[in-house]
């Protein structure tokens, strides 16, 4: 085939684009068990910079939540992005429920970046799908092409649809109730039936819940939480519609509509959400919210809730139109002499000070109870009688929320509300009291401190090269003048007094280099440790006879330059680690890593034992399908069947990950196994811990002919503890920032973390990472390698500072630490692991004051799936190879080369093998690859390595403004940044200004991308059938025990046991399914956010 260079114009933003005439409502969300929203993200972006209103759901959405968000916010279309598999069954169930619930006027759209196949987009059209959006059409549209199709197809009169009379709306068709408000909304309703509205609802006793606030202060969360608590002090009797505003854009009449996402407790037959847009400047809430609120009246409902957009100090709105209104505010409000000028701390009836964890929290606490006193003319009341509460809504079961909650009953009980006797008992307190500190607020500015510290090592090394160029340079004057029989006397004082300055540390380096470069310059290096000798070779020979030196060694002869390169390079294994913290890779183990993952673990076990076959080493690199990435049981139709074994391998018990790695010795020096998940992380590493127990217990049963004593098996278990080798991924805190893949609260989710670390320093595990802490899902959302490497890193050090707080010694628990970053195109990449473990190394010892070991940052790279195209997918190992090497010269201490075709589909056995041939041609063919610091040296190099760590320093110090990682994500900082750089990226490879060969240039003029045939890997039948009959067993063989042990884990998390601890015993007999239920309960469900 011949290929030419050919490039193509998207439409351009604001010259093409396309303004609807009507208003048109989308619903946008990735799919169940998809964290992967940049994209979704991205296209909602657009969606309301082109005049529609968006009411965005995030990630992992089922369809039931997708439907019934469209159902009940009257929407025109639903947009979803779907990378995770089970798409066909996904969006043919939509179009189903759809249908069946009288939403079959709402289009349906959706992509996933060549993940679909033509095959299966022609066949979802054939059922009723607007449209699937493949690679090709992004191509051919651009970004703003495709949302302008959306909103052409649904550009429609929502009018049309509108009830004609009551009688649907009375009996709770909440279908009609929807279709009402979009009338009441749009003022498309005839006059008569308007009046009758008002008529009829005045005879309707329901109390209006009234919530305003603050832009920010956590009105949605707060008020989901006062609905979860509604529903378990009430058993779930009452019917409550929460109905919420948020402003429109001016300039565009676009708007996101932000609550539903942040509403974790509306699901549930009596719960009813409508998101509505101001639709007009400068306004806190809809003209049209009296009229919505007396529909809402007529539909049987028990209690109203509305929520406003963030209002200003004299706004006061919402109080005509509600019975009772709560106040949201945070306590940083500025002088106490501010609460003068805000006008609803007259009005309200309640006043929340939410986000009560943050700095000077009692002090306005104090104040506002003051000014409320004040403001009432109480005098003749305590200030601590007034209804103001400290709460913190982000905190699962909040003892201030819970007594906000109980404050908030008895005003509307006064008006009306029928309420059983509780379940939920009252609390003695008014504020939070529960102080959880994942990071002291005294250690807030740890980012700034390190950057400092890093900046400081390097002045360090700067005042010492100084030095030691002046004592060379005074020696040679002195040497010189000693030969011509020239008077020295003179230059001795300048001497001593530059010795004495000279750092002991830096003379040694100098002083020593000799001997060191002369140990590297024969054919073997030799140490000896106890007595024993170890011989390295350090040459080998090319074809041609040339000698290659396995560490090239630098021919510096000026002290002063020689210094700086030894203390800000150095040979690789020597401090700061920058040219990599061992000195010579291990002979005969390449880090090569073995990724499977696909169908059910007998299948994948067997694609292990195929690719490990001829390594020296066995590095397993296990991929999850989605559901157990999100901690679920495998399941029948409609929603999670079809995702089972697909994307990843279904493990949902401990007989799973047993089959998983049956034929591989866990406990031997050169297995390790490393494990993609997050959420259920401390579950799946249970379940391997109790593998590699029964392994060895068995081994003993084999060799003595009996069974092992209890003594017996707790030796057993230890030695196993000391001696597994792997990672498990479980960086909580990249999910939240990227990929999303969070379950639990993040408060419970970092708790278990550090479970889990504490459960590795009390028993010894050394060998076995106890977090990767993950830079590659952070790329793969879109951040670019210097946000990438800063995030991640970031983030590491909050590891540090927590578990720090929790009383663990740095050296105990540091080596527990990996990191993982993803290589892309970028020049950035090229230096990534010399800049990252050159800030480690420098903050480890100079800030820590950690040992040696805690000092090297383990590297682990996997090549770049952001730059596996669906187009040209052959040329995908072309950029895999290049982005193994630069992984290979800078010395990572393993390697995942994704398969290319993985741009579309779960590798299959013959793009694995492909994969992995990449990097065995590097290791075993590529003559510069015998080297193994090429890096060091060049110019370009050097530079590149400061400019990045420069550009890491100051996003720390942007992130430490923000008040670290944790305070950071609370404002999304972190989100928005990835999503802009994402959306930066996605625009100039649409509109072909950042070349990529075979998707924009230089393309295949005879490409038929219809009629591209690829094996797709996916589960089969028989496999997804197994895996439930699988699960049946093992829940019916230990259920009674699995009830206790469900009882027990409940226990130590309500006690503020180690978690961890307990997992161990209890995957023995609970399903991860039944775990995560279970914690759900006690630790919390992740609040999803924009």
């Amino acid at each position: 085939m011949s290929a030419v260079i050919s490039s193509f114009r998207s439409p351009s933003p604001g010259v093409d684009q396309v303004r609807p005439r009507h208003k048109v409502r989308f619903v946008t969300a990735a799919s169940l068990f998809d964290g992967h929203d940049a994209s979704i993200n991205i296209m909602r972006r657009i969606l309301q910079a082109s005049g529609a209103e968006v009411i965005h759901l995030g990630h992992n959405r089922s369809v039931e939540d997708i439907v019934t968000a469209a159902l009940q916010e009257d929407a025109q279309g639903i947009a979803i992005s779907s990378y995770q598999g089970g798409h066909v069954e996904f969006f043919k169930y939509m179009i189903d429920l759809l249908r069946e619930r009288g939403g079959a006027n709402i289009k349906v759209f959706g992509g996933g970046g060549g993940v679909i196949v033509s095959e299966e987009i022609h066949e979802l059209h054939q059922y009723g799908v607007a449209r699937i959006f493949s690679p090709e059409d992004g191509q051919a549209m651009g970004l703003q092409g495709m949302i302008d199709h959306m909103v052409t197809v649904c550009d429609t009169d929502p009018a049309q649809y509108a009830p004609q009379s009551l009688d649907e709306v009375k009996a709770g068709d909440w279908r009609a109730l929807s279709r009402l408000i979009t009338a009441l909304e749009n003022q498309a309703i005839a006059p008569a039936l308007r009046q009758q509205v008002f008529d009829q609802a005045q005879a309707r006793a329901v109390p209006v819940l009234g919530i305003t606030g603050t832009g920010g202060s956590g009105k949605s969360s707060l008020t989901d939480e006062l609905v979860r608590r509604f529903r378990l002090d009430q058993d779930d009797r009452l019917k409550i519609a929460v109905i919420a505003a948020d402003p429109s854009r001016r300039k565009t009449g676009g708007a996101l509509l932000g609550d539903r996402i942040r509403m974790n407790a509306i699901t549930g037959p009596n719960l009813y959400m409508r998101s509505l847009a101001t639709r007009a400047a400068g306004s806190e809430v809809p003209e049209t919210l009296g009229d919505i609120l007396a529909a809402c009246k007529l539909a049987g409902f028990d209690l109203l809730i509305v929520e406003t957009s963030g209002i200003g100090q004299g706004d006061a709105a919402i109080v005509p139109l509600v019975d009772r209104s709560l106040y949201v505010m945070t306590p940083e409000f500025g002088a106490a002499s501010q609460l003068e000028k805000i006008d609803m701390l007259d009005f309200a009836d309640a006043v929340a000070i939410n986000k009560f964890d943050r700095k000077g929290a009692e002090d306005a606490l104090r104040d506002v109870r003051k000014q409320v006193q004040r403001n009432r003319k109480a005098f003749g009341q305590s200030p601590d009688d007034m209804p103001v509460y400290g709460t913190i809504a982000a905190r699962f079961n909040d003892d201030g929320v819970t007594a906000l909650y109980h404050g908030v009953l008895g005003l509307l009980r006064d008006q009306g509300l029928e309420l059983s006797p509780g379940r939920l008992p009252p609390v003695a307190n008014k504020a939070s009291s529960g102080q959880t500190v994942i990071v002291p607020a005294a250690r807030a500015r740890y980012l700034a401190e390190i950057a400092d510290t890093v900046r400081g090592y390097h002045r360090h090394v700067e005042e010492q090269v100084r030095l030691i160029r002046q004592r060379q340079q005074l020696r040679a004057v002195q040497a010189m003048l000693e030969t011509v029989g020239k008077p020295v006397a003179d230059l001795q004082p300048l001497l001593e007094q530059v010795e004495a300055q000279v750092d002991p540390h830096a003379r040694k380096l100098v002083d020593m280099w000799p001997q060191v470069r002369e140990s590297y310059l024969g054919d073997e290096y030799v140490v000896k440790i106890r007595d024993k000798e170890i011989r390295t070779p350090l040459t080998r020979r090319s074809l041609s006879g040339t000698r290659i030196s396995k560490v090239a060694i630098p021919r510096l002869e000026e002290h002063g330059e020689l210094l700086r390169w030894m203390m800000r390079e150095n040979l690789p294994g020597s401090f700061p680690y920058t040219a990599g913290v061992f000195a010579f890779k291990r002979e005969n183990e390449d880090p090569t890593r073995m990724f499977a993952g696909e169908g059910d673990p007998f299948r994948t076990n067997r694609r292990f034992k195929k690719l490990s076959e001829h390594a020296e080493a066995t590095r397993l690199s296990t991929a999850f399908d989605s559901v157990t990435l999100y901690g679920c049981d495998p399941d029948e139709r409609p929603d999670i069947y079809g995702k089972v074994g697909n994307s990843g391998v279904s493990i949902a018990t401990l007989d799973d990950l047993k089959v998983l790695y049956s034929g591989f010795d866990l406990c031997c020096p050169t297995t390790s196994v490393s494990m993609t998940i997050n959420g259920p992380a401390p579950m799946i590493l249970a379940m391997f811990f109790n593998t590699a127990f029964d392994q060895q217990i068995e081994k003993f049963e084999g060799d003595n002919h009996r069974p092992p004593t209890d003594n017996e098996i707790e030796k057993i278990k230890e030695w196993v503890l000391a001696n597994v080798r792997g990672t498990v991924q479980a960086d909580i805190l990249k999910e939240d920032q990227g990929q999303n893949t969070c379950i639990f609260s993040t408060e419970f989710a970092l708790k278990m973390m550090g479970d889990i670390q504490e459960y590795f320093v009390h028993h010894g595990v050394r060998n076995f990472y106890s977090v990767s802490i993950s830079g590659y899902h952070i790329a793969e959302a879109g951040a670019n390698p210097i946000s990438q490497l800063a995030f991640t890193l970031a983030n590491g050090f909050t590891y540090v500072e927590s578990y720090l707080a929790r009383g663990m010694h740095i050296d105990d628990f540091a080596p527990n630490l990996s990191f993982f970053f993803s290589n892309g195109m970028d020049p950035e990449y090229s230096v990534m692991g010399r800049v990252a473990r050159r800030i480690w190394a420098a903050a480890m010892r100079d800030k820590y004051g950690a040992n040696e070991r805690s000092q090297k940052l383990k590297y682990h790279i996997q090549t770049s799936g952001r730059s596996l195209h669906a187009q040209e997918m052959d040329f995908n190992d072309i950029r895999t190879t290049l982005q193994a090497l630069i992984a290979i010269y800078d010395n990572c201490n393993s390697l995942h080369t994704n398969a290319y075709d993985e741009a579309i589909t779960t590798p299959t056995e013959e793009s694995v093998r492909r994969a992995m041939a990449v990097q065995l041609i590097i290791n075993k063919e590529w003559g510069l690859a015998k080297n193994e610091n090429p890096n060091q040296g060049a110019f370009i190099i050097e530079e590149l390595t400061d400019l990045v760590e420069e550009a890491v320093l100051r996003e720390f110090e942007r992130i430490s403004e923000r008040g670290g990682v944790l305070g950071a994500m609370e404002t999304g900082y972190q989100r928005g940044k990835i999503q802009e750089e994402s959306l930066y990226y996605e625009t100039i490879k649409h509109d072909g200004s950042y070349p990529i060969i075979g998707v924009n240039t230089f393309r295949n003029p005879n490409a038929k991308p219809d009629q591209v045939k690829v094996e797709l890997a996916r589960s089969t039948e028989e496999e997804k059938q197994s895996q439930l009959q699988r699960l049946r067993e093992f829940q019916a063989r230990n259920q009674p025990e699995g009830d206790r042990m469900l009882a027990r884990l409940k226990q130590a998390a309500i006690a503020n046991e180690n978690l961890f601890a307990v997992l161990v015993d209890a995957v023995r007999c609970c399903s991860l399914g039944q775990i995560t239920a279970a914690l759900f309960e006690v630790g919390g469900q992740y609040r999803r956010n924009m």
